[in-house]
């Protein structure tokens, strides 16, 4: 008798929560280190609060088979020290883009100096690893105005793993024309050498901290379309 009052009570539970099917999981990696100043972050925040609720991308979500991406952001700088400050939000019409908008613009700061672009890298591949949504299509999107300097996980070593997870890497290079790193390249060409990596992966440069919500705005469409 007790063994049928188990079977029953097992039959009637709910089944385990299955994760949340979108096309895409996108992790936005932000550059948070000591080079930006409160005026220039505040900018910044509300760069990327402007393009992810950007008809244009809102419409290039729609555009995909479920109509919906997650989306998570994180704030990197400090070796080992990159943070998650807006965990993953299910993004799909203007309601949940102003919902993902105000919860980018009043996350507190997190505390970053340096430039550890590797172990952003790692974060991020476990946050994607860990999401509560599944998409076939994966990707870390990282923006910063300077190289990898103090990652204990150099950020080539950081992108093979990302890339041999299934993970693409593209990256926004905030850097003012003619500004070269201290290995005499454009910043976008160190991204492209040492960060990005997967299939189509690409860099997009923003001119300075007001040009960002316009180049992130080019490169979501481009990613989610």
């Amino acid at each position: 008798m007790r063994r049928r009052h188990l079977l029953a009570s097992l039959a009637a539970a709910p089944a385990a929560a299955q994760p949340a099917e979108v096309d895409l999981l996108l992790a936005l990696a932000v550059d948070a280190s000591g080079s930006i100043d409160p005026d220039e972050f505040q900018l910044q925040r509300e760069g990327y609060a402007e393009a992810l609720t950007h008809p244009a991308v809102l419409a290039a979500i729609g555009g995909k088979p479920r109509g919906a991406i997650a989306v998570a952001m994180v704030e990197w700088g400090s070796p080992a020290g990159a943070a998650t400050v807006v965990e993953w939000m299910r993004l799909a019409d203007a309601a949940s883009a102003t919902a993902l908008a105000e919860a980018i613009l009043r996350a507190p700061r997190s505390p970053q100096s340096w430039n550890a672009i590797g172990d952003a890298l790692d974060h991020c591949t476990t946050l994607i690893a860990t999401s509560p949504f599944r998409a076939a299509e994966r990707v870390i999107d990282i923006s910063g105005d300077g190289p990898d300097l103090r990652s204990h996980i150099p950020a080539a070593t950081a992108r093979d793993a990302a890339v041999a997870a299934g993970i693409t890497i593209n990256a926004l290079a905030v850097a003012a024309a003619g500004q070269v790193t201290r290995a005499g390249e454009p910043l976008a060409e160190t991204y492209r050498r040492e960060v990005i990596g997967g299939p189509g992966a690409f860099v997009v440069t923003a001119e300075d901290r007001r040009d960002i919500a316009r180049a992130l705005r080019a490169k979501l469409i481009r990613e989610i379309a």
